[in-house]
């Protein structure tokens, strides 16, 4: 008996000794008659509970490491878009090493090989702009006057310049009688292209004052000068060359007579008249009313017709180049 007692207690020091979870007992005692003493326990460890927040709000303290925030979606970041490249342009004429200085219109097209119409993207007046444009390929256009030129141009980035060469030359008109000038306000100038057996052809520019320059691409025109509003008309076939400015002055064979209904040869004029010129062929060539009209009319010979108070009266007299006078219709009864 003694010696399983000795047993029993060594048991339970054993217990004690090793940690074990359960109270040591004695056969036969119940839970509230423990004979040992409760060993201690280790610590529960209660995991990590991450937050839900609604999208947007960002947690306390920061953002939960190893955690992307609601809503965002990581990925590698976008690429940069390219940047702009420069185009400075120039143009200069065939003949020509100096760039043009004024006169320009520039335009930059998509370049579409497939057809179709082009977009313009850009525009300029400048003499040499520059345009800022993305990588890619372009049609650069430049118009001179009535001449355009263009060129396709390819574009990296960074800058780049490129030069137009402007097959054009120029023309520019004066009229005169004998040796002298005529007046340039009295003066209008319309330019033809030549087509086939027409003499005139398709009308490039009219209404082109004298002394103005007009570009135009190399080849053979026919210009038609006026002078005053009447027959006083010249013509000229006139051939401009690539590089080269063409002064011309077209002679006209015309003079400026003054219209004139009188009672007697030198006396005052009456006023109201209506006049007419006439062909030798009846056509009319000019109707004015007044004390005394002037009109310029091409030499020749031409009959005045004067009607004043309900009586009409004529007049024959003739038109020399460049003398200008008075025609004086004479107001008696025939």
């Amino acid at each position: 008996m003694r010696r399983a007692r000795r047993l029993f207690g060594e048991a339970l020091a054993l217990v004690a000794v090793l940690g074990g979870p359960a109270l040591a007992q004695s056969p036969g005692q119940g839970p509230s008659q423990g004979l040992g003493q409760v060993p201690a326990q280790r610590p529960t460890q209660v995991p990590t509970q991450v937050p839900v927040l609604p999208p947007g709000v960002a947690p306390p303290g920061g953002a939960v490491p190893g955690v992307a925030p609601q809503g965002v979606t990581q990925g590698p970041p976008p690429a940069p878009a390219p940047a702009d490249a420069s185009l400075s342009l120039r143009a200069v004429l065939t003949s020509e090493a100096k760039p043009l200085r004024g006169g320009l219109t520039w335009r930059i097209y998509e370049d579409r090989p497939e057809g179709g119409k082009p977009v313009v993207l850009a525009r300029s007046e400048e003499a040499q702009p520059t345009f800022r444009l993305p990588p890619g390929s372009y049609l650069a256009n430049v118009t001179y006057g009535f001449v355009s030129t263009s060129k396709r141009v390819t574009l990296n980035s960074g800058a780049a310049s490129d030069q137009l060469t402007v097959n054009a030359g120029a023309l520019r008109l004066a009229g005169a009688v004998g040796e002298a000038k005529i007046p340039g306000g009295q003066l209008a100038f319309a330019v033809f292209v030549p087509i086939g057996n027409n003499p005139e052809g398709r009308l490039v520019r009219d209404g082109v004052k004298a002394g103005e320059v007009v570009r135009l691409p190399e080849g053979t025109y026919h210009v038609v000068s006026t002078w005053g509003d009447s027959n006083a008309i010249q013509r000229a076939d006139l051939k401009v060359e690539n590089g080269r400015l063409t002064d011309a002055t077209l002679n006209h064979r015309a003079a400026t007579v003054t219209l004139k209904l009188v009672a007697s040869p030198g006396t005052e004029a009456f006023a109201g008249t209506a006049f007419s010129v006439l062909t030798p062929g009846g056509d009319t060539i000019r109707e004015a009313i007044g004390a005394f009209p002037q009109v310029t009319l091409a030499e020749g010979e031409y009959q005045l017709i004067a009607r004043h108070d309900g009586k009409v009266y004529t007049q024959d007299f003739k038109v020399e180049s460049g003398v200008d006078r008075d025609i004086e219709a004479i107001a008696k009864d025939p």
